[in-house]
């Protein structure tokens, strides 16, 4: 496209480009195109006229795709033609290009660009249930606004400063640094009491520091607990939408895994935790074939252990906690790995 419009660029390394092609697409077809939205390749050109980056696309897509059902019981009740969320979408792309000027031009990376494209958007829910504009705007975007995030390359409109004015806050030009004070040492106190390691030229620490709370889920496994969950129920969906019932999509997933079943009636004990609820194993946890995978309270008062018997991963768990099970009964489907979990 540059090219085409006269400007001199470098020629493409075709190898070294489809080589890295070849490696992005493993990681779409592994797990990350089950979250793609698949009319983000139809859309990109479009990004060209309002300014929003691509990398909003899907964050957008998911933001309209989630009021779009709203919108649509307004204009019912109103008696008006319900909308499209193609034509929504064209909407907000008119919306976005009209608020970023009034906004002064704040730079379109995270998180500014994610508060341009969410006054935008409550600004199209305002329009069309016939309220005005600006009248549900955050305080993380007023922040912005105010200057508490730094001085805006651009002046705001008058409407803004007057609305401000209007909600009583003040502007401020200091430095915005003030508002987040120096806490590394208390980060590296953490990871020191937690035994992290602290990575090369202390990487591990500065991201502690910078995303405190989804490093402690990383940590803790919870992030990745709530990934495979997340993945799980896209790769249903996606089979749903391929005309697949819920009972085929079971089938489906257990064709490629094994049972594990009890070898004895009684009562299936996952684990013992005497602070928090005891549950089963979450989908993805990873098994080795001498790890214990439950135990089963015989009724003749025994403790029967259940091993995994080979390496995988869980795909499905059919007993909750305490739930009495069948000699021969499936505990649940372990999907094999090729190396030990």
């Amino acid at each position: 496209m540059l090219k085409d419009a006269g400007f001199q660029v470098p020629e493409i390394n075709m190898k070294a480009y489809m080589k890295a092609r070849a490696m992005t697409q493993e990681f779409i077809d592994d797990f990350l195109g089950y979250f793609m939205d698949p009319t983000n390749k139809h859309m990109s050109s479009l990004l060209l006229k309002c300014g929003l980056p691509g990398g909003m696309m899907g964050s957008m897509m998911a933001d309209l795709k989630g009021v779009h059902s709203g919108i649509n019981l307004i204009l019912r009740g109103k008696n008006e033609p319900e909308l499209s969320i193609d034509d929504l979408l064209v909407m907000l792309f008119d919306e976005v290009e009209y608020v970023w000027p009034k906004l002064g031009y704040p730079p379109l990376v995270t998180p500014f660009s994610q508060y341009v494209k969410n006054v935008a958007l409550m600004n199209v829910m305002s329009l069309i249930k016939g309220e005005e504009r600006w009248t549900m705007i955050d305080n993380h975007t007023w922040d912005m606004i105010l200057g508490k995030s730094g001085r805006l390359p651009g002046a705001l409109a008058p409407e803004i400063v007057a609305l401000a004015k209007e909600k009583g806050y003040g502007f401020t030009d200091e430095d915005p640094q003030k508002n987040y004070p120096d806490q590394l040492d208390e980060y590296r106190k953490e990871m020191t009491e937690n035994g992290w390691d602290f990575g090369q030229d202390d990487e591990e620490l500065f991201e502690l520091a910078m995303h405190d709370r989804q490093y402690r889920d990383y940590k803790s496994g919870i992030a990745k607990k709530r990934f495979e969950d997340d993945l799980q129920r896209a790769k249903d969906a996606a089979l749903a939408k391929q005309g697949f019932s819920e009972e085929e999509v079971k089938r489906m997933k257990r064709a490629k895994a094994e049972p594990v079943t009890a070898m004895e009636k009684g009562q299936i004990i996952w684990e013992i935790d005497v602070e928090s609820p005891s549950m089963p194993p979450e989908v993805g946890h990873k098994y080795d074939p001498d790890d214990v995978f439950c135990y089963i309270a015989t009724p003749w008062h025994t403790y029967d252990k259940v091993l995994a018997n080979f390496s995988g991963r869980v795909i499905e768990v059919c007993a909750k906690q305490g739930a009495l099970v069948d000699k021969g009964e499936p505990l649940a489907y372990i999907e094999r790995c090729e190396e030990p979990a």
